[in-house]
């Protein structure tokens, strides 16, 4: 598996050979180095650690300045771990990971975080109908209704749709494809949405079967 830590520029469209209109995800995709490789003899399992964005050392605790000094990097913002990175033996603590592991046509998954829209009542947050607006009735309009019996069980169970915080979650979308790379500028244009606001951090990885 190839993986790389990016950043969402915002979305665009280009023309395929046949003038179709594909809209496409701009995504700055790296440069990421390496700041640490997991073994299965040291630590059981087997992944990569990359690290993705300047950090100012005045924001960064004792224990995370520590650990960049003592690998000789610069202090990174983001730090995310991957399994099965493809050649993780022959990679090297400091190794620079550019957009060039990929190529056109590759089919990836990305994770990343929904845009956050804040507390949000039912109709907005789980699609509620709401309330009928004829008849006279005009206070409950976006109620939930009844969320419970009354005297059994005198509570209201777990898992009931409410009102409460909506989006900044994490989100996972696969199957999604690169339809073009720029490595100069460390540029991928995903086909289609990917999850997230813009500038907002996305993890990228190459699917290994189909």
């Amino acid at each position: 598996m190839s993986a790389i830590i990016g950043k969402k520029i915002g979305m665009s469209r280009i023309f395929s050979p046949l003038g179709d209109a594909i809209p496409v995800t701009i995504i700055e995709a790296g440069p990421c180095y390496v700041t640490g490789i997991r073994t299965v003899d040291k630590n059981g399992y087997e992944a990569v650690q990359l690290g993705y964005g300047s950090a100012k050392e005045k924001k960064l605790t004792k224990s995370e300045l520590g650990f960049f000094q003592k690998n000789e990097l610069k202090p990174l913002r983001h730090l995310k771990e991957f399994r099965s990175f493809n050649n993780s033996s022959e990679l090297s603590i400091g190794q620079e990971i550019t957009a060039d592991i990929f190529a056109e046509g590759d089919i990836v998954k990305i994770t990343g975080f929904s845009k956050g829209k804040g507390f949000q009542g039912v109709l907005k947050r789980h699609n509620f109908h709401g309330a009928q607006q004829t008849h006279g009735q005009k206070s409950m309009l976006r109620s939930p209704g009844s969320i419970g019996q009354s005297a059994t069980p005198a509570r209201v169970l777990k898992g009931v749709k409410m009102p409460g915080r909506t989006g900044n979650k994490t989100v996972s979308l696969k199957n999604l494809e690169i339809v073009k790379v720029d490595s100069e500028k460390n540029i991928l244009m995903i086909k289609g949405a990917v999850p997230g606001a813009k500038n907002g951090i996305v993890y990228i990885a190459k699917r290994v079967n189909k």
